[in-house]
């Protein structure tokens, strides 16, 4: 049975939700789930706004004769052509071979890369086209790098209604809402946007605030993304969170500890530590044991607070691997603008310090607050008063 939502008067949302699926792009963990968003404008013309991911094909074929309700689909638009977003086309094809499907050159030419080829008539855009299709004008802006090269976003310009592509996504799957006014976003939706966002976009920074600087030119009342919810209202809010993570400044001046622990006296020192700073007034602090995290949740907090405690042990005279791929992560995906405190732990000979150090030295704009603070294998009197006077200075370098 189809399951649609109105987002204005002719334009529906056909896509599905998939909570089976554990892990997005087999690498991210998605709890709660993805959505898979899909959009059809009902005018003289019909219009398809990409299509779904062959996991929830069948649902995404049933939403979308039932909105057509045996009217000819005329467009089909491909803004993002990952498979996610694209599996499915050839389905829509067969069933509507009437349909002429609208996107760019690159598109296209990675499209036959994935075997899309059974395309039938075909219509290149580029930067600045127009299209209409009857009471409805539809813009075409490049957008390329967010995240893939081929993507575009397209803005009908009759209802102020940007198809976002995979910009302004999220995980979570919808499970009945649309709009991000009929959630509590703060509490239930935010962690996951950045998630998404920080993980997936978030190595393009510089491309992000292109599309985000052409955006200031056009009145944009509605936002449809790919991923997650439909954005009606508060849209500054969301576009705002956008330009901080896209510019690498953090959300919150607060404290991410990070630790490496194998036999719990690592932890030890990251638990002293966040006891150190709650008794100095920093009560902003989110610590997580990296080998038990999944990297893309440290990557998410990572971009959100300023200030960055690592703690790792030593491992075959080397750094333990979860850290070590922890920040080649946020290497990978440009981290800048944050503030670390160091301290290795090692029982013969410790060089986690060394290796810390070197590459957050490799990484742009960050500031290292202490140059070494070294344990031997468990905390002794000494490490703790140099625990305390490394909460002094983050607290200090917090004000």
């Amino acid at each position: 049975m189809h399951c649609v939502r109105k987002v204005t008067d002719d334009i529906y949302w056909i896509g599905a939700n998939d909570k089976r699926l554990h892990l997005f792009e087999n690498i991210h963990p998605i709890e709660d789930g993805v959505s898979y968003n899909s959009y059809v404008l009902l005018d003289e013309k019909t219009v398809l706004l990409d299509a779904a991911d062959w996991s929830v094909g069948k649902q995404f074929i049933e939403n979308l004769e039932f909105v057509l309700n045996g009217r000819p689909l005329d467009y089909m638009i491909i803004n993002h052509m990952e498979p996610d977003h694209c599996a499915s086309m050839e389905e829509v094809l067969l069933r509507h071979p009437e349909t002429k499907v609208i996107s760019t050159a690159k598109a296209f030419k990675m499209m036959e890369q994935f075997g899309f080829c059974n395309l039938g008539e075909t219509i290149t855009v580029k930067e600045g086209d127009e299209m209409n299709f009857g009471k409805h004008t539809f813009t075409f802006i490049s957008a390329p790098m967010v995240h893939w090269p081929e993507v575009m976003v397209t803005f009908d310009t009759t209802d102020g209604v940007l198809f976002s592509a995979d910009a302004f996504g999220s995980f979570k799957s919808l499970d009945g809402k649309l709009f991000a006014d009929e959630v509590d976003f703060d509490r239930d939706w935010i962690d996951e946007a950045r998630r998404y966002y920080t993980n997936i976009v978030g190595k393009y920074g510089p491309q992000v605030m292109n599309l985000l600087k052409k955006a200031e030119g056009i009145d944009i009342k509605i936002i449809c993304p790919l991923h997650g919810l439909v954005w009606r209202k508060g849209i500054g809010y969301f576009i705002d969170k956008h330009i901080k993570w896209a510019t690498y400044e953090p959300e919150e001046k607060g404290v991410l500890i990070a630790y490496a622990s194998m036999y719990g006296n690592t932890e030890n020192a990251a638990q002293i530590l966040a006891a150190k700073l709650c008794e100095k007034g920093v009560t902003n602090i989110r610590m997580y044991d990296v080998s038990k995290t999944h990297v893309s949740y440290l990557i998410s907090d990572a971009f959100k607070y300023s200030h960055i405690a690592l703690l790792s042990v030593t491992y075959t005279n080397d750094l333990y691997p979860p850290m070590e791929e922890f920040i080649r992560d946020m290497q990978r995906l440009s981290l800048q603008n944050r503030t670390f405190a160091i301290v290795e732990n090692g029982t013969w000979a410790p060089q986690a310090n060394k290796v810390m150090c070197k590459m957050i030295g490799e990484m742009k704009n960050m500031t290292l607050l202490n140059e070494k603070l070294s344990m031997l294998s468990s905390v002794k009197e000494d490490t703790y008063e140099a625990l305390d006077a490394l909460a002094d200075t983050i607290a200090e370098s917090l004000k």
